[in-house]
């Protein structure tokens, strides 16, 4: 059963930028940790960032910190990943997941410490 469902995907020139949003209409995500995960043509899903749920802490892989931001939306049940500065490196299928637990801090940024996820939206950096 998908519990998760990411939106804001799509194709954009190199500098470019985008707003990916994740939610739920099974529960409420500001009870969990959120992460964002994406996945290149040939490779492995890896954890780009994700935001906790009790202290609102954020992670960042080294390759996006500074160009991405993770953010929550309690009004609209969401969290939002903004892309800026966007690479074609950066082309991927994006991911969002939770732990099956609340009110937790982030997992380490392993696909196997998550139990919740979307199906994906595509990103596509290309001139």
């Amino acid at each position: 059963q998908v519990q998760l469902v990411e939106s804001g995907g799509g194709l954009v020139q190199p500098g470019g930028s985008l707003r990916l949003s994740c939610t739920s209409s099974l529960f409420t995500l500001d009870d969990y940790a959120v992460a964002w995960f994406r996945q290149a043509p040939g490779k492995g899903r890896e954890g780009i960032s994700c935001i906790s749920s009790t202290d609102r802490t954020k992670y960042y892989m080294n390759s996006v910190e500074g160009r991405f931001t993770i953010s929550r939306n309690k009004a609209a049940n969401t969290v939002d990943l903004q892309l800026n500065s966007l690479k074609p490196d950066d082309t991927a299928t994006y991911y969002c997941a939770a732990p099956s637990l609340k009110y937790g801090r982030c997992p380490t940024p392993d696909a196997n410490e998550f139990a919740r996820w979307g199906q994906g939206t595509q990103v596509t950096v290309s001139s």
